[in-house]
């Protein structure tokens, strides 16, 4: 069975011309395409990190690339100078928050210490990786998801410095409804403490045509553009411009352009694979006239 499946990918990749799936959803920071966006948002976390202070916050719709931004940090980063601490599971209470950074900064028995002492433990590792020359960063993703005591817990994070620098930088990547949370009076001094933002919007039409032709190339496809504008209008007013349903919607037109024989997509192809999607707006009676 393995050995069937395994054929039909090559078959598919051989008759595009491709070394590999265009359209994964997995965040490869090899298919990262400089959109200004993308661009503007990593630049501002690259002046960030380097400055070493305060909080910096990058938000974005659902599948707009957040978390491969988050990857292509990760692996810009020198990591004999930065100590990383990420976090994808941002559902953690204050004393889970607490124990898990313990656990990243190297901290003994961080799982069975005391409450009580799990701040001056943080404290200490802290300071020692400052007196070895490192920068050590605290990164959440899907911020949004925390709860809100554990919000209030990075501010007590915020806290630890010493008189020349923060000993922790604080990173997070969160969907809009995180800036409905800190925007609450009761987080008033957390949001005061972010000294850099950024914002990923969705693709404009432009956007989206050098979207799928750069991820097409970086694939291994050099032939004309095998979406044409008007697929790539259909894809762009079906999706909203997100990208990860541009990939979703984009596989599936290739698959059924590759089952008919056809080495371009057509957009009765694209409609087809609209229909299939989660996650479109069915209501817009347009896309189907």
């Amino acid at each position: 069975m393995q050995h069937d499946m395994d054929q039909v990918i090559g078959n598919f990749h051989e008759f595009y011309g491709l070394r590999e799936m265009p359209f994964a959803l997995v965040p490869n920071t090899d298919y990262y395409v400089g959109l200004p966006d993308h661009n503007n948002c990593f630049n501002t976390l690259l002046f960030a990190v380097a400055s070493g202070e305060g909080f910096i916050k990058i938000t974005g719709e659902v599948g707009t690339g957040k978390t491969l931004l988050c990857r292509r940090l990760l692996n810009s980063l020198n990591h004999k100078r930065y100590q990383t601490a990420y976090f994808p599971n941002p559902r953690l209470n204050p004393v889970e928050l607490k124990r898990a950074l313990a656990k990243e900064l190297g901290v003994t028995d961080a799982q069975q210490m005391p409450e009580h002492m799990l701040l001056d433990a943080i404290q200490n590792s802290l300071i020692e990786h400052a007196q070895h020359g490192h920068k050590v960063l605290f990164i959440m993703d899907e911020a949004q998801a925390m709860p809100l005591e554990s919000l209030e817990e990075l501010r007590l994070f915020s806290n630890l410095e010493t008189e020349r620098q923060k000993l922790l930088q604080i990173i997070l990547f969160g969907q809009p409804e995180l800036d409905e949370i800190l925007n609450r009076h009761e987080f008033r001094q957390l949001r005061q403490r972010i000294s850099y933002t950024g914002f990923l919007h969705k693709l404009e039409p432009p956007m989206v045509q050098q979207y799928i032709q750069h991820r097409m190339t970086h694939a291994g496809y050099n032939g004309e553009p095998v979406f044409d504008k008007s697929c790539v209008r259909l894809l762009h007013r079906a999706t909203q411009g997100v990208p990860r349903l541009l990939n979703i919607v984009c596989n599936k037109s290739l698959l059924i352009a590759y089952s008919e024989g056809k080495h371009k997509v057509l957009k009765r192809m694209v409609r087809q694979a609209l229909a299939d999607t989660e996650g479109i707006d069915y209501r817009r009676h347009w896309l189907w006239g």
